[in-house]
């Protein structure tokens, strides 16, 4: 085992993994040594718009979330990333192209993280973690469509009830307002929103 790497991180990426694909302990090893340990402070800016994208990154502890800034200048919330959670920019880490989102962490953060070149060397070495990152893919896709519908069809109170079933925990961690801004909603609005279900 690679001991610069924490028990309970080794273990709960893997298992993470075997969500999708099997592992045996020889492979799960060679996984782990191609992986590097990133410790971020809250309040840090891991990806600019314009940047390309370097990391795929498994969240072990912490809160991050990847946002956009409109033409009026303000910052719109795509996605929020907590424990058991992969984040990265997808597009811009593939084809190494400039990216068009922010990533930025909202506590104190510990990532597991794999660079174009480890994960390229990962590859090669277990071509099975290709199906793995596939999968990974297509959840992300799902969840973004899913997203993409709600914001077309469903009202702002209806929006939050999904929001609270697929990020439970980020109303007790992150300011409303990033929450009103994935919503597309003020942060006023979200306060009526949270009175009114709580008065059922």
């Amino acid at each position: 085992m690679n001991f610069n790497l924490p028990g309970l991180m080794y273990i709960q990426i893997v298992n993470n993994v075997c969500k999708y694909i099997q592992l045996t302990a020889e492979q799960q090893q060679i996984f782990i040594d191609h992986l590097k340990i990133r410790k971020i402070p809250p309040k840090t800016i891991l990806l600019r718009e314009g940047d390309i994208c370097q990391f795929e990154g498994y969240i072990y502890k912490g809160c991050v979330r990847t946002f956009y800034v409109n033409e009026n200048g303000f910052e719109v919330t795509i996605s929020f990333g907590i424990e058991d959670w992969w984040v990265s920019d997808i597009a811009s880490f593939h084809d190494q192209k400039p990216s068009k989102f922010f990533i930025e962490t909202l506590e104190e953060t510990e990532m597991l993280v794999l660079t174009p070149t480890s994960k390229a060397k990962l590859l090669m070495d277990l071509p099975k973690f290709e199906l793995f990152f596939r999968l990974l893919v297509q959840r992300n896709l799902s969840v973004l469509q899913n997203r993409l519908i709600n914001t077309i069809a469903q009202k702002a109170p209806e929006r939050y009830l999904d929001f609270l079933k697929l990020y439970p925990s980020i109303p007790l961690r992150v300011p409303q307002y990033y929450i009103a801004s994935y919503l597309g909603v003020s942060a006023e609005f979200v306060s009526i929103i949270k009175k009114r279900l709580a008065k059922g």
